[in-house]
């Protein structure tokens, strides 16, 4: 299994001279060449709606260059009108193995699909020692997020850790690829939560092939889950989902992890994960609710987002999908 990390050679220093406009033009030649061979990668790697989105962020970030200091993009904003998405942009997460002096250590799991064996993993602190204590948010004390690069085959599962601080769980690969491996968690130390990351790659071939299309209904085991609400990348947005079975609402839900569903949300292409939280007080235990469960989101930019929603009904926890697209708000 590779891991996600790799460190080049370092780079010898030659014993010739050269002046200073040879030295200067094999320069440039190099940014060149270094720029064409960054693009050229990123269009094999995100898909071609992720690159126009965010391009598409970064023209209107540049049309607001020249305005004063200050001004926060506000120009000719009268009394009145209201600001979208406030001065500071959405944080991003879970696109590093590192987050506030935490890391993700190299995940062990196996290399096959059918292969049963234990997928396990550490955090650990600066000076390379284990993370023990954590606090405990929507009733775990970490949640474990495992999905294929291209959105297919999720899982939401919660590993225990031991005594010397390793989390582990029995694991099984039910189809090939490369798989983004989630680890979210709020540490003791900080009261702060941290999402961290790394990638898993699986040997064999590609079975299943995940949703590529807009969708905001999902049927599982006779249940169907159809959210509505727009998803915006210029403040926040509410989202609801409502389960019915047979064409009638369900009230059955029971609490799920502080809540009557969990809401996973991953941006597709580099797959950013969003914090999306649910709506309401923490439900008491043995109480039901439905059929709408109500999350308070906001998408860091605008493009292609890959939804899971947990719910939990007669002691079994089901997993609707969904795909959502939102565009950059006036």
């Amino acid at each position: 299994m590779r891991d996600d990390v790799e460190r080049g050679p370092g780079a010898r220093r030659g014993s010739g001279r050269m002046n200073a406009p040879a030295r200067l033009g094999l320069y440039g030649a190099g940014l060149a060449a270094l720029f064409a061979a960054a693009f050229v990668v990123a269009g094999a790697v995100v898909p071609e709606s992720s690159v126009a989105a965010w391009s598409a962020v970064e023209s209107d970030d540049a049309d607001h260059a020249d305005e004063p200091a200050g001004s926060d993009g506000m120009a000719g904003m009268g009394e009145g009108d209201e600001v979208h998405g406030g001065s500071e942009p959405t944080p991003v997460r879970g696109l590093s193995l590192e987050q506030d002096g935490l890391l993700l250590s190299p995940v062990r799991a196996p290399d096959e699909v059918d292969e049963a064996g234990t997928l396990s993993f550490s955090i650990t602190s600066p000076d390379g020692a284990a993370v023990t204590r954590f606090e405990t948010e929507h009733d775990k004390e970490l949640h474990l997020i495992v999905v294929r690069s291209d959105g297919a085959l999720f899982r939401h599962v919660h590993p225990t850790m031991s005594a010397d601080g390793v989390w582990s769980l029995p694991w099984t690969w039910d189809d090939a690829g490369s798989y983004r491996v989630f680890a979210d968690l709020v540490p003791e130390a900080t009261g702060q939560n941290v999402t961290l990351s790394r990638t898993v790659d699986v040997a064999g071939d590609v079975s299943s092939q995940p949703a590529t299309s807009e969708s905001t209904a999902a049927t599982i085991d006779g249940y169907t889950a159809t959210l509505t609400g727009d998803l915006s990348a210029s403040g926040d947005s509410m989202l609801t989902v409502t389960v019915t079975k047979d064409g009638e609402p369900v009230t059955g839900l029971e609490p799920y992890l502080g809540a009557y569903g969990h809401l996973v949300a991953l941006r597709e292409g580099d797959l950013a994960y969003l914090h999306v939280h649910p709506e309401g007080a923490e439900p008491e235990p043995g109480s039901t609710s439905g059929p709408d469960i109500t999350f308070m989101t906001e998408a860091p930019t605008p493009g292609r987002y890959l939804l899971y929603l947990d719910f939990k009904i007669d002691g079994e926890v089901r997993t609707a999908p969904f795909v959502l697209d939102t565009t950059r708000g006036a």
